[in-house]
């Protein structure tokens, strides 16, 4: 079973990014854990977001972790 964070990960990969199922299935088959810090980073390696999108990403994980941040 996919954890919370995982599930709020790529649903914000999908949504907000437009990254393509299949890239995201790719870098979940590529990942040994379900730490969600990772998948950016396999999705950067094989070269299916850019160095922005991955800043992007890490910018949403900040906030995801932050309570302050939350509304």
């Amino acid at each position: 079973m996919r954890s919370v964070k995982l599930s709020k990960l790529l649903r914000f990969l999908r949504r907000d990014l437009g990254l393509p199922s299949q890239s995201l299935r790719l870098a979940l088959r590529h990942s040994e854990t379900e730490e969600s810090i990772q998948l950016p980073m396999i999705l950067w390696h094989y070269g299916l977001i850019s160095l922005q999108q991955l800043d992007q990403i890490f910018d949403w994980l900040d906030q995801e972790r932050s309570p302050a941040c939350k509304s």
